[in-house]
């Protein structure tokens, strides 16, 4: 946790204003039970109606002033704690956008979202307590302890007693609840994952009717956190009855004692209301000791796990690397793959041993069973992941060398999953030029087969889209996050299986208008359907993450037995002839 102190760097006044104002109120308020003690054993014991007022009002002003020294502080912590929460939020984003797709897939998803969400708020509600009461809970039971003393030592025994007693109490609970923390941090997660998982998929969740069973584990989720925060609760629930009977039995033990010393001379009868009232500032004290333990201990638990974001290396990173000023002639490869392989991190390849040139401008198609590596043969292109052996190479340059702006910069890309983002058309339309024109975007849209309903919308390019495209069919979805691709002519254009949800007619149009689009554009179509790729230039026919296969559709269909099978399980002979 205390690594992330520096993000309270812009609020040093605050830090140290916060607590000197706080710490005046704490001041002030061991003042007060001696100003009682007087008003009792002199204003009351004389019956000198004038000193009670003239000590009442310095009791009032006190307070007043105590008031203003609580507020002022409360604004500090408040300033304070916001801040660091926002600098760090941001922080974390920012983070988060920098890493590679495989940290991102070993943390998840909902613990990313409940760590820059929860976590930073425990964070921040552990900043504003130590600004409010770090200094002056702990500055309260030492003050008071000493005010005993001066008033009578052998009574600040009992002082003594009560705070050890206290102490050895906050220790045992403390050290059986911490455990619990960290473990229903954990459980949030799960939570999160079953809520995220619910919510974005929930027409699949009804076509199954599956709404009961989603409904159960829900439940299961909700009954472990439950039982942790209950177990964790019932353990913190005997904080505030044992510290409450200790030190009521030390206001017992005073006045028992103190009685006797009253009786005999030694003490007033003030100065035992002055010790009922420091004995009974050390039990708030206590308890606001043990409630900050508490937040510190799940603000420790936070630390670590936004921690763990903040110090994450990503796998894939371009510090250090220059723009790249390639030949970009036809006799260099647009792209290239030199015995590339690569692993999600199990034992076997994802993807092994491919070797494959691409031309300026070819339109190359990749075609493979379920699990063949065609997502990730095109995920190395823009260097999502890096490859484990061999290199990829762009323009005739490592992409590892580029800067990553640089190589995404000229790589438009369409992921198996449209996804949209809530705004309008145009809005999602000028992701990668910001000052695409409304003739580019049309021209864009037509390519991808989306003007016409975009022009029958009354909105135009106004028309606005929900979260996630929500208000729109998935063919509609897919053509938008086509046309959003050729917005700003990219070198290389990536089509990951992004015409699954379009029909034959409008796939076989988007093809055409593609090849009419840009003669330089390479294109790399990922797909299932053989008739689709039938006209590229080059396909790539990959099995268990091995290239068996590069050619023409006529050459492989002669020749590779994997691209027959494909082929003769979609279309007859005749069709795949084009007989």
């Amino acid at each position: 946790m205390w690594k992330l102190v520096k993000y309270l760097k812009n609020y040093k006044k605050e830090v140290i204003l916060g607590p000197i104002f706080k710490l005046a109120e704490a001041v002030l308020e061991l003042i007060a039970p001696l100003i009682m003690a007087d008003i009792i054993d002199t204003g009351i014991k004389n019956a000198d109606a004038d000193y009670v007022l003239r000590m009442g009002g310095i009791m009032i002003l006190i307070a007043a002033i105590g008031l203003v020294c609580a507020l002022i502080c409360q604004y500090f912590a408040a300033k304070a704690s916001q801040g660091f929460g926002t600098d760090l939020r941001n922080e974390m984003f920012a983070r988060i956008s920098a890493l590679s797709h495989a940290e991102i897939d070993a943390v998840g998803t909902p613990s990313l979202i409940t760590r820059i969400t929860n976590d930073v708020n425990q964070l921040q509600v552990a900043v504003a307590m130590l600004i409010r009461l770090v200094i002056r809970a702990p500055f309260l039971v030492i003050g008071a302890t000493v005010m005993a003393v001066l008033i009578d030592w052998k009574m600040s025994l009992i002082f003594v007693a009560a705070a050890a007693g206290i102490a050895v109490i906050l220790y045992q609970i403390m050290s059986r609840s911490v455990p619990f923390y960290k473990t229903i941090q954990k459980l949030l997660d799960r939570i999160s994952l079953i809520t995220r998982e619910n919510l974005s998929g929930v027409r699949v969740i009804r076509a199954f009717s599956k709404q009961e069973t989603e409904q159960e584990r829900f439940e299961e989720g909700a009954d472990d956190l439950k039982r942790a925060s209950l177990r964790v609760g019932k353990i913190s629930a005997l904080l505030n009855p044992l510290t409450y009977l200790t030190v009521n039995i030390g206001i017992i033990a005073i006045i028992w004692f103190g009685g006797g010393a009253v009786n005999t001379g030694m003490l007033e009868q003030g100065e035992i209301v002055a010790l009922v009232q420091y004995m009974t500032q050390i039990l708030l004290a206590l308890i606001v000791v043990a409630n900050l333990i508490v937040i510190f201990t799940k603000a420790s638990a936070s630390g670590v796990r936004v921690n763990e974001i903040l110090e994450m290396q990503a796998a894939v990173s371009d510090t250090g690397n220059r723009e790249k000023h390639p030949q970009k002639t036809d006799a260099v490869p647009k792209i290239e793959f030199q015995n590339v392989s690569f692993s999600y991190g199990g034992d076997e390849m994802d993807l092994e041993d491919v070797s494959v040139k691409i031309m300026r401008g070819q339109t190359v198609g990749v075609i493979g069973g379920t699990g063949s590596g065609k997502t990730t043969f095109v995920n190395l292109i823009p260097r999502f992941y890096d490859a484990a052996r061999g290199r990829v190479l762009v323009d005739g340059e490592d992409v590892r060398d580029y800067p990553l702006k640089q190589l995404r910069g000229q790589i438009g890309i369409v992921p198996q999953q449209a996804v949209l983002f809530s705004g309008t058309v145009r809005d999602n339309m000028r992701w990668r030029d910001r000052e695409a024109t409304d003739e580019e975007i049309w021209e864009a849209l037509r390519t991808a087969q989306a003007y016409d309903f975009v022009k029958r919308s009354p909105e135009k390019l106004g028309m606005p889209i929900l979260q996630g495209g929500k208000n729109l069919s998935g063919g509609q979805r897919q053509r938008l996050t086509i046309a959003r691709a050729l917005v700003g002519r990219p070198e290389i254009l990536i089509l990951d299986d992004s015409a699954s949800a379009l029909d034959f007619a409008t796939d076989a149009a988007l093809r055409k208008a593609l090849r009419e689009y840009g003669r330089e554009i390479t294109v790399l179509m990922v797909s299932q359907r053989a008739a689709t790729l039938r006209n590229a230039d080059k396909i790539i026919v990959l099995s268990d993450g091995r290239a068996v296969g590069i050619g023409t559709h006529e050459e492989l269909f002669e020749a590779n037995e994997v691209y027959r099978e494909i082929c003769l399980s979609q279309l007859s002979e005749s069709e795949v002839k084009g007989k």
